[in-house]
């Protein structure tokens, strides 16, 4: 899995990792270690609708039944 994180903000903002550690902690909170992942947190000047933060996850679901 690999979440990318895109945050609203100014040039002075440092702390972009801690905006995204709430969904890195979600993921592992509901899929335990299968949901431990790659991350990479961007600072942007604008974002759709004004948005504070927008999250993208790429992720691989396997189906433990058969189908059918």
């Amino acid at each position: 899995m690999k979440l990318n994180g895109y945050v609203n903000c100014t040039p002075e903002f440092h702390d972009l990792p801690l905006i995204t550690d709430a969904a890195s902690t979600l993921l592992v909170g509901i899929f335990g270690d299968s949901g431990r992942h790659a991350r990479t947190t961007v600072g942007v000047s604008s974002l759709p609708a004004d948005v504070a933060v927008e999250i993208e996850l790429i992720a691989r679901l396997e189906s433990r039944q058969p189908l059918g």
